[in-house]
C-alpha cells in the first residue's frame, strides 16, 4: 500500500482506548470524544445488538489487538484472522492493528508482548505474514512499536527493523510515543533521533499514555496522565506524518474520578496536532 493510499483512509480525530471501566463517562462526554479504539479480543463472537453496536452506532471504532502474535515462527493463525475480518466488517473499521511482536511461543499464551529477534529474516516473514492479513481482513493494517525491558545486540537496530518491517510489508504504523519515550529512558537513546529514522510518513494512528518508575525503571501501565515529554514529542512529529488519521489516549488502570483529567489530555492533543486529524 502506497503512503497516498493511506493518507486517504478517514480521519477519525482524536479519542480514547475504550475500557468498561469507563463506559459510563464515556457516554456522558461524547462530545470531547471523537473515536473509540476496541481491544480486538474483548469483541469476537459478542451478540449482536449488544453493546458493540451500541459503541458502533455512536463513535468510529478500530479493533486493537494483543494476541495475533505476528512475530510467532510459522503460519498465521487462520481462524484468529478470520475471527478479526469477521469484526472489522461488522463495526465498518477503516483499518486494524496489532503489535509489532509475539505472545504465543509453541502454542502457549506467554502473557506478554515480547520483543522479536531483529534480522532481515525474521522481518521478511513478518512483512509476509502482513500482506496475508491485509488480504484476508481487506483492510489496511497498522503495526505498534512496542517497550522491551532486555535488549541484546541484533542485526539491526530497532528503528530499521520497523522501518524494513512495514516498508516490505506496505503496511501502516501505528506510533507509540509514550513506548518510544520509555524506550529511549530505559536504553538510553535519543528519541528524536529515533524518530527521524522511522517512516513517519507510514503513521496512520498515534498512542499516548502515562506510566511511572519502578526500581529505577520507567514502566509503560497506562495509568496515569501523559508526561510533559511525550508531549513534546507528539509537537516534534505534528506536521511530520501526512497519513495520520487518529489519535488514541490510552488508560488501563488507575482511572481518575474527575474524567476531566482525560479530556483535558484529548484537548491538548488536538492543539498539537491541528486540523491533520480532524473528525
Amino acid at each position: 500500500m502506497r503512503e497516498s493510499d493511506l493518507g486517504s483512509l478517514p480521519a477519525l480525530g482524536v479519542g480514547l482506548g475504550y475500557r468498561r471501566e469507563l463506559d459510563a463517562a464515556i457516554m456522558a462526554n461524547r462530545e470531547s470524544i471523537d473515536c473509540l479504539e476496541i481491544i480486538t479480543e474483548n469483541f469476537f463472537g459478542t451478540p449482536v445488538g449488544g453493546p458493540l453496536e451500541l459503541l458502533r452506532d455512536r463513535f468510529p471504532l478500530t479493533p486493537h489487538g494483543v494476541e495475533m502474535s505476528i512475530g510467532t515462527e510459522g503460519p498465521l493463525d487462520r481462524a484468529y484472522v478470520a475471527d478479526l475480518a469477521d469484526l472489522v466488517a461488522r463495526v465498518g473499521a477503516p483499518w486494524c492493528s496489532d503489535h509489532l511482536s509475539f505472545t504465543r511461543a509453541g502454542g502457549v499464551s506467554i502473557g506478554q508482548l515480547t520483543p522479536l529477534v531483529r534480522t532481515r529474516e525474521s522481518a521478511a516473514q513478518i512483512a509476509g505474514k502482513v500482506r496475508q492479513v491485509q488480504q484476508q481482513v481487506g483492510t489496511p493494517f497498522l503495526l505498534e512499536n512496542i517497550t522491551y525491558h532486555l535488549d541484546f545486540p541484533a542485526e539491526l537496530s530497532e528503528a530499521e527493523f520497523i522501518t524494513l518491517v512495514i516498508e516490505s510489508a506496505g503496511c501502516g504504523l501505528l506510533l507509540d510515543l509514550t513506548n518510544v519515550f520509555i524506550n529511549a529512558v530505559n536504553h538510553r537513546y535519543d528519541p528524536i533521533e529515533f524518530l527521524n529514522s522511522i517512516p513517519l510518513e507510514r503513521v496512520v494512528q498515534l498512542h499516548l499514555a502515562g506510566g511511572y518508575w519502578s526500581e529505577g525503571t520507567l514502566l509503560d501501565s497506562h495509568s496515569a496522565p501523559v508526561p510533559a515529554e511525550v508531549w513534546e514529542l507528539l509537537d516534534h512529529v505534528s506536521g511530520r506524518t501526512p497519513a495520520l488519521r487518529c489519535v488514541i489516549l490510552e488508560r488501563d488502570q488507575e482511572f481518575p474520578d474527575d474524567f476531566t483529567e482525560l479530556t483535558a489530555d484529548l484537548h491538548r492533543a488536538r492543539a498539537s496536532i491541528g486540523s491533520a486529524v480532524t473528525a
